[in-house]
């Protein structure tokens, strides 16, 4: 409607300087007619694609073109607002010479501008209220676009896309909770054993330190113990850890008490491979006490089946097989021609209470000794007769050179026990 009146306004200026000359200040206003000014400001009509289109692009065409609406709106605006300005103050000049004495005009001239609004700011108003509708158009758009856009149902490839993509990842993070599931009791069973076996190692400390304190297998001395067999079986026995080197004479004693019948059994035996009785000291059945050694045997004039304590001590060299037995420190026996020149072979095991029938093993449970052992002692010589009263009056402490008796070296099995003694003592007890 302004770019109508504006249109009018020029043409009457047009045609009133083609009347005559006349200043630049002077102007013919002429009325427009009714139906062009009820024609309004059109809108511009919305370009029609071809094709059918879906609802989403259709709202995006439609915000798309009330965007470009409400740009052209707002320059038409800012122009019209000009030519407002313009013919405001035309109109002013115009309402002026129509009211006073024109030169060369009727004083009863014609109002040409009755038809016009007098009220410019009504104009500015009426574009602004349809600016805002446009706006409030443009929004509800938006809104519902978004809407749609939301709701609107996915394509099928792209919808199993996304349910495969959110299956594999909540796969990845069950596998993860299983693993971190994993790692917790992993280390809780850790850190139980590991707090068990410490919980073992201190209770065995603290059992060991109590045994020491109370005296119960604390020996007064690393030989101050005896290893006691109690049952004529075959799983009772002690071993010593150490083994012999080759020898080609010995000196073997030691403490016993038994009164077991008939015959005390085997104090002690040494098997090697090939040769199970390569150094036996036995008393089976009703025979007297023998020496063995490469299976060779020498019966020893000793008697020790009363159920006291007495002190053995057997010699032998390789040399023409010469033997002596020794009981309390007195010699009972001498004798040759036990396996003479018969090396005895290193690397055996030596039993104390079983007779071996191979090497470690095979105990006959008629041939076991009853009774308590002390003060196991080897050497590789023939010690002399002084040295062997020495040790039987408890006056020298001389351990074996080969086998010593301490207690880190003799393991008892099968109900085997090891108990603190004093041999001497116990000795003067059974006087």
């Amino acid at each position: 409607m302004l770019a109508l009146l504006a249109a009018g306004v020029v043409l009457a200026v047009a045609a009133g300087a083609q009347d005559g000359p006349a200043p630049s200040n002077r102007f013919v206003c002429t009325a427009l007619p009714p139906e062009a000014a009820r024609a309004g400001c059109p809108l511009p009509a919305m370009p029609m694609q071809g094709g059918a289109l879906s609802p989403e692009e259709e709202l995006r065409a439609a915000v798309l073109q009330l965007r470009e609406t409400v740009v052209q709106q707002k320059e038409t605006l800012g122009s019209q607002r000009e030519a407002i300005r313009e013919l405001t103050a035309k109109l002013a000049r115009c309402e002026g010479l129509a009211g006073g004495k024109a030169p060369g005009r009727a004083a009863s001239g014609k109002d040409t501008m009755g038809d016009l609004p007098r009220d410019p700011g009504h104009v500015v108003e009426q574009l602004s209220r349809s600016l805002q509708t446009l706006k409030d158009r443009l929004e509800s758009l938006e809104h519902q676009l978004r809407a749609n856009v939301s709701n609107a149902v996915l394509p099928g490839d792209f919808r199993e896309v996304l349910q495969r993509r959110l299956g594999e990842l909540e796969r990845q993070l069950l596998r993860k909770v299983a693993e971190l599931e994993d790692e917790k009791s992993l280390l809780h069973n850790e850190t139980s054993a590991h707090r068990q076996k410490t919980e073992s190692a201190l209770n065995a400390l603290l059992q060991r330190v109590t045994e020491l304190e109370r005296g119960n297998s604390a020996f007064k001395s690393p030989d101050a113990f005896k290893v006691s067999l109690p049952l004529r079986t075959n799983y009772l026995y002690g071993k010593i850890k150490k083994t012999l080197p080759e020898l080609y004479a010995f000196t073997i004693c030691l403490w016993l008490r038994s009164s077991a019948s008939p015959g005390i059994g085997t104090p002690f035996s040494y098997a090697v491979p090939g040769q199970a009785n390569e150094i036996v000291l036995i008393e089976w059945g009703n025979n007297p006490i023998e020496l063995l050694i490469n299976d060779k045997v020498a019966q020893l004039p000793l008697f020790v089946s009363d159920g006291k304590w007495h002190h053995i001590c057997v010699t032998w060299t390789t040399r023409d097989g010469m033997w002596e037995a020794f009981q309390d420190g007195e010699k009972l026996g001498t004798g040759e021609n036990l396996a003479p020149w018969h090396p005895i072979k290193p690397g055996g095991v030596l039993i104390l209470g079983q007779e071996q029938d191979t090497v470690g093993g095979r105990f006959d449970a008629t041939q076991a000794f009853v009774g308590e052992l002390s003060q196991f002692n080897i050497w590789d010589r023939v010690l002399r007769a002084q040295e062997i009263i020495n040790i039987a009056n408890c006056s020298t402490n001389m351990p074996g050179n080969i086998i010593p008796w301490v207690d880190n070296n003799v393991d008892v099995f099968g109900g085997a026990s090891k108990w603190p003694v004093e041999t001497c003592e116990e000795r003067l007890l059974d006087l």
